[in-house]
């Protein structure tokens, strides 16, 4: 999973990538539209008002923005912003340091949020609505609260399981958005944008055959531009057309539909060994070697936006288009998709 091309989990190589390619206006920033048009009217009021931005949430899949704009946020307000995740606040103390050594107006924005542990996520409710941070000071019946005063800060929390954040949380956040996959002609835009800054020649059928196989998200269209880009460089004279886009996706095993040998697997998996479904999470998770955790995030929700798999009360089941994806005949009385 790790290496995987087509993974929406960001990798090591990516973050210097972000950094490069990262848009920095909302301009800039193609895709989601109603998200960026609602966003922009907050960030005016705010800027108008003279006050900070209302806390925001921001969910949908990895890879697919939220980060790029959390930093958008905040160039856009004139704010410093400070960048944890929450794996990483481990103690009452962290939180505190990072707290209080914002200034007002700053954004603080945790990715992973939905990771914080509870001891944690109690400490920040003050934090977030009084701008306040409550410190409990020594043990037992002689223990004293010692309250801060916070300077007025927003909280820009990203998620890619909206469902495990608790309701006390979640009902903090004034502004909540959900990213959701990419269209094949934003997409292109994208890559168009990206080889533009990365002096990458690439002709329109090429950007949108990339497109096609970049699973909706910009992350891994990225990615997939990058290993063109090198396959394009050993092979030829750097510059990407179609011969050489096809012979890059063929060699990482990226089908038109954006799937890998993980995907096919898992399908496979499906229809072979349990007749199509249903079966359960943890027992598919267990079948194909992979946590329950990175079925449900990262395989489940394109393949059932491609409508290759479908979720149902007794468990996930394979549909007609997965069986003929496979190549492989229904059973007969097995009609439910």
């Amino acid at each position: 999973m790790e290496d995987r091309v087509i993974s929406a989990k960001e990798q090591g190589g990516d973050k210097s990538w972000d950094l490069t390619l990262r848009p920095q206006t909302f301009n800039e920033y193609v895709g989601q539209n109603q998200v960026k048009s609602n966003l922009d009217i907050v960030l005016k009021a705010a800027k108008g008002r003279g006050e900070p931005l209302d806390h925001v949430l921001l969910f949908g899949p990895p890879g697919l923005g939220k980060t790029t704009l959390a930093h958008i946020i905040a160039k856009e307000m004139g704010a410093g912003i400070k960048v944890t995740s929450g794996p990483a606040i481990s103690k009452a103390g962290d939180l505190a340091a990072i707290i209080t050594n914002l200034q007002d107006g700053d954004i603080l924005f945790i990715d992973e949020i939905h990771r914080l542990n509870k001891t944690i996520e109690e400490i920040l409710y003050p934090a977030m609505e009084d701008f306040a941070l409550d410190i409990v000071l020594g043990k037992g019946p002689s223990a004293q609260i010692l309250r801060l005063d916070l300077p007025k800060f927003t909280l820009i929390g990203a998620t890619t399981r909206y469902n495990l954040l608790s309701s006390p949380l979640r009902d903090r956040f004034g502004v909540t958005s959900r990213l959701d996959f990419y269209n094949e002609q934003e997409l292109s835009a994208i890559i168009k944008r990206s080889a533009g800054i990365l002096s990458v020649g690439i002709d329109d059928s090429s950007r949108n055959e990339i497109a096609g196989r970049s699973r909706a998200t910009p992350r891994i269209a990225n990615r997939i531009l990058k290993r063109v880009r090198d396959y394009a460089q050993v092979k030829a004279d750097g510059n990407v057309d179609m011969k050489l886009t096809k012979e890059a996706l063929e060699l990482m095993a990226i089908d038109k539909y954006g799937l890998d040998d993980l995907d096919r697997r898992l399908l496979s998996v499906i229809v072979e060994n349990f007749k199509g479904g249903p079966i359960g999470l943890n027992t598919l998770a267990a079948a194909v070697q992979e946590e329950a955790g990175t079925i449900e995030e990262i395989f489940e929700p394109y393949l059932m936006q491609l409508g290759f798999l479908a979720r149902t009360p007794k468990g996930r089941v394979a549909t007609e288009k997965t069986y003929k994806y496979l190549g492989i005949e229904r059973p007969e009385g097995n009609k439910l998709f």
